[in-house]
């Protein structure tokens, strides 16, 4: 899983700005998406927020280096 994690960084650093645009407001709906799961019952991936808000900041550094 770690490998995983490792490749999606990579990842980004390889996709144009308009892939990275994309995957940038999939990620805030899958927060979105994520929080109101949480409202109504105890998640069972409790880093799953932190992770896909790590993830956000990526591609925003990316989007700013290009």
């Amino acid at each position: 899983m770690a490998k995983a994690k490792k490749n999606s960084k990579d990842n980004f650093k390889e996709m144009s700005k308009e892939e990275l645009v994309k995957k940038l407001n999939s990620l805030r709906e899958d927060i979105r998406v994520i929080r109101f799961k949480m409202e109504g019952a105890k998640s069972k991936n409790v880093k799953e927020v932190s992770n896909t808000k790590k993830d956000i900041a990526r591609i925003l550094t990316e989007l700013k280096k290009k």
